[in-house]
């Protein structure tokens, strides 16, 4: 896969194939949780693990909707609201492993079920998730793919950014390079005038004529999404990592 569109069949296909392995390793990683470890405190400040699972499951729900929304032609929110996205995460963060393992398997089949009945029309029809930019419905088997594998990171239970798939990666990373740089300077925050170098897959983008930043597609990718304090990425001349911006910035997509 070439990870930097999405609309072919081909693509699509093994996008699904690769969304699909991911909610599988996720679940498999709750599973091996009891039920005082999903209480616990995960990657993200103020949710435990039990929020993570939950968020992930419900945010299958939610793309499901916005591929019924390509499907009918007929506006289908990706959630009600912000508050009714939030009520059913904390409804649901306090459950017990068996039932956020089924929610997860539950979900995650559903929505795979969705993209297997999506015409071929349906996947270039135009929607628009709570946030970010209209997109065409196949950008939203890319969400999803983010979702599972950043969410898996933060389930903070040994999976982390170096467990990415190879294809995520160069996806994720290069959905965000360009985003970064069709928006202004003012939106860059602490990557304002760096220029940012993956040394391996040689994707690269340059916010300004500023310091250099370069390592593994996997080390800069975790870092830009604040998954990691920049370990593995060096500079030039030697400063400081500055704080990334927050994430995701979704590019424009045709």
């Amino acid at each position: 896969m070439g990870g930097v569109t999405g609309g072919s069949a081909h693509e699509r296909a093994a996008m699904l194939a690769a969304i699909e392995a991911g909610a599988d390793r996720l679940a498999k990683s709750v599973a091996g949780l009891g039920d005082a470890e999903l209480r616990a405190a995960s990657g993200l400040p103020g949710w435990t693990r039990g929020h993570v699972a939950t968020h992930v499951a419900r945010n299958a729900d939610s793309l499901w909707n916005l591929l019924e929304w390509a499907r009918t032609g007929e506006k289908v929110p990706q959630y009600p609201s912000m508050e009714a996205r939030e009520e059913g995460l904390r409804a649901g963060a306090g459950r017990g492993t068996g039932e956020l393992v089924d929610d997860l398997r539950t979900s995650a089949e559903r929505f795979a079920e969705q993209t297997r009945t999506l015409s071929e029309a349906a996947w270039d029809f135009r929607v628009q998730g709570l946030v970010g930019p209209e997109m065409p419905a196949w950008f939203v088997l890319h969400r999803r793919w983010r979702e599972v594998e950043v969410h898996h990171v933060d389930l903070a239970a040994g999976y982390g950014p170096a467990d990415w798939p190879a294809d995520y990666v160069r996806a994720e990373l290069g959905f965000t390079l360009r985003g970064l740089s069709e928006v202004g300077p003012d939106e860059h925050g602490g990557l304002r005038g760096l220029r940012l170098r993956a040394t391996d897959t040689g994707q690269s983008a340059d916010l300004g004529d500023g310091p250099e930043v370069t390592g593994s597609a996997a080390a800069l990718l975790a870092w830009i999404t604040g998954r990691s304090d920049g370990a593995g990425l060096t500079t030039r001349p030697d400063v400081a990592l500055p704080s990334p911006p927050r994430w995701p910035v979704d590019p424009s997509v045709p």
